[in-house]
C-alpha cells in the first residue's frame, strides 16, 4: 500500500526536498528495536544517502506503547518548532529507560529541551498545551490504516520494507529504488 502523505511530507524530514528517494521511519519513542535503529543503522543510512542527496528520511509516530510514547512525540514536535526535531529524536532514544517507567515524565522531557538548547518557556508552553496531541494520534492513526504492526516500520518510497531496521536490508532497497529512478 502506498502512503502518499508521507511522500509530500516535508516535517521532521532531512536531506533534499526533491530526492528520488523517500524512506520513512514510522517509530515509537519507548520502542527499544527503534532506539537500535536510531543508533546504529539511521546514522549510516544519513552518511551514506542522505548527506549525499539521493534520499530524504522522513519520520513519523506510530506511539502506541503508553502515555509515555504519546508525550515524547509531543514534545519532539515542540522541539520540531524551534529546528530541534533531530537532536531532540537522538536524545529520546538515547534516554530510553523500560516502558512507561519514567523516563519520559514531562518534566524529564523538559529537561532533555534544556540540555539541547531549546527555549525552555517555549518549549515547556508547547508541551503543556497539548497543541501537537492531536497530530501524533493521526500520524499514529495513518500507521495503523497503512496496516504497519511494528515499529520501527521502513517505507522506501511508499513500500513497507520487510525486516527494514536492519543496515543490510535497508540500504539494498534503497540502492534498488535508486536504479529504479535513473
Amino acid at each position: 500500500a502506498k502512503a502518499e502523505p508521507v511522500e509530500t511530507s516535508q516535517d521532521k524530514s532531512m536531506g533534499e526536498v526533491d530526492a528520488p528517494v523517500v524512506v520513512v521511519e514510522y517509530g515509537d519513542y519507548q520502542c527499544p528495536a527503534c532506539g537500535r535503529f536510531a543508533s546504529t543503522v539511521k546514522p549510516r543510512i544519513v552518511e551514506e544517502f542522505v548527506k549525499t542527496g539521493q534520499v530524504r528520511f522522513v519520520f513519523r509516530s506510530f506511539q502506541f506503547i503508553g502515555e509515555e510514547s504519546q508525550w515524547a512525540a509531543e514534545a519532539a514536535e515542540c522541539a520540531n518548532e524551534q529546528g530541534k526535531y533531530w537532536e531532540y529524536y537522538d536524545k529520546l532514544y538515547s534516554s530510553q529507560a523500560g516502558e512507561n517507567a519514567g523516563a519520559f515524565r514531562k518534566e524529564n522531557l523538559e529537561g532533555f529541551a534544556a540540555e539541547l538548547g531549546l527555549q525552555t518557556e517555549q518549549f515547556n508552553q508547547c508541551l503543556a498545551s497539548g497543541k501537537y496531541t492531536e497530530k501524533v494520534k493521526a500520524e499514529t492513526m495513518e500507521a495503523q490504516q497503512l496496516g504497519l504492526r511494528s515499529t520501527p516500520s521502513l517505507l522506501v518510497n511508499g513500500e513497507l520494507v520487510d525486516g527494514g531496521a536492519q543496515y543490510e536490508i535497508l540500504s539494498a532497497k534503497i540502492r534498488q529504488a535508486l536504479a529504479e529512478s535513473n
